[in-house]
């Protein structure tokens, strides 16, 4: 089979193009044909910085979609043939993926796959951080850093699906406003000025929820937007700045509550929570409330081109990789 393998870190040309012997399931584990891997900003933080990376080789890829080619021991409620979308930790960008049965999904009738590719990692993340940690309410206002990237698509969607008043999108650059316009948001800002921006919208007041994935400065201007009683949920560090760290000036005096989510976390302490999250987000998106659009999708060996793409920071919604 073809896959994608990493040697050395550093940038998208180390992303190799090789063949490999087609994986056999293990205990617990299935095969899948993989018909489309979703490219993720955690993949290029792989690449660069040895994110979640244990060794060299490494093969990048954390979600897939496609049908059931065998199952390993003690599977129960997949066979082959089945279509799946799955979350992975590495090893996506294959042809034939093994996948831990516990976070292979089902793909609902109705749901085609390269739909399915987009929804492993976005849809339970967005989900999670929205409903399970900032017990979003009806009636509150929300702010999402990324608003034009894969989660910051759906979590506009998402928040206005759950009662949101009023919700506010922060961009690196307006051209990509309209594609957040579309998702839900009321209101998007550039993230030089978003802080100043959010608060003359909200008279001062600032917002109830507010999801970060960027980190460094700009978890400190959220936090500083972020209202009295408001919550604010961390899920990433995409600028690549020393982890954050607050103390009790920063959150008693407005009685603000700070919060992270890892989804990878959650996949590897409690894959039946993750199971249930990724089965609650997949309705919505059958129901038609949520859609990710597929921006590029390009093939298996392109994977450098993809990466490329999504550091420009020129891209919306989601790419897919076509196995």
């Amino acid at each position: 089979m073809r896959a994608i393998v990493i040697e050395e870190f550093g940038g998208p040309d180390v992303l190799r193009l090789v063949d490999l012997p087609d994986p056999e399931p293990g205990p617990g584990e299935i095969t899948v044909a993989v018909a489309f891997a979703g490219v993720n900003f955690a993949d290029i933080m792989a690449r660069t910085k040895g994110y979640q990376v244990d060794a060299l080789p490494f093969r990048p890829g954390l979600e897939v979609a496609g049908r059931v080619l065998a199952v390993g021991e003690g599977v129960t409620g997949h066979a082959p043939g089945d279509e799946v979308a799955a979350f992975v930790r590495g090893g996506g960008y294959a042809e034939i993926a093994a996948v831990p049965a516990a976070s292979a999904f089902t793909v609902p009738a109705g749901l085609d796959l390269r739909t399915a590719a987009t929804l492993p990692t976005v849809m339970p993340t967005a989900y999670g951080v929205l409903h399970d940690v900032a017990r979003l309410r009806e009636g509150d206002t929300v702010l999402v850093q990324g608003a034009a990237g894969g989660v910051g698509t759906v979590a506009g969607q998402l928040a206005r699906l759950g009662g949101a008043t009023a919700v506010y999108g922060v961009v690196s650059s307006m051209d990509k406003a309209p594609h957040a316009l579309k998702s839900g948001y009321d209101q998007v800002f550039l993230d030089t000025d978003f802080d100043e921006k959010v608060l003359a919208a909200t008279g001062g007041r600032g917002v109830d929820v507010a999801l970060d994935a960027v980190g460094g400065e700009t978890f400190r201007r959220t936090l500083a937007v972020t209202a009295r009683f408001g919550r604010l949920v961390s899920f990433g560090n995409s600028g690549n700045a020393a982890p954050w760290q607050i103390g009790p000036a920063d959150v008693y005096p407005a009685a603000r509550s700070v919060a992270g989510f890892s989804l990878m976390g959650l996949a590897a302490q409690d894959p039946a929570r993750l199971r249930e999250l990724a089965d609650a987000a997949f309705r919505t998106v059958l129901d038609g409330g949520v859609e990710l659009p597929v921006t590029a999708e390009l093939d298996l060996a392109d994977a450098g081109e993809a990466h490329r793409l999504v550091e420009s920071r020129a891209t919306t919604g989601k790419l897919l990789l076509r196995a």
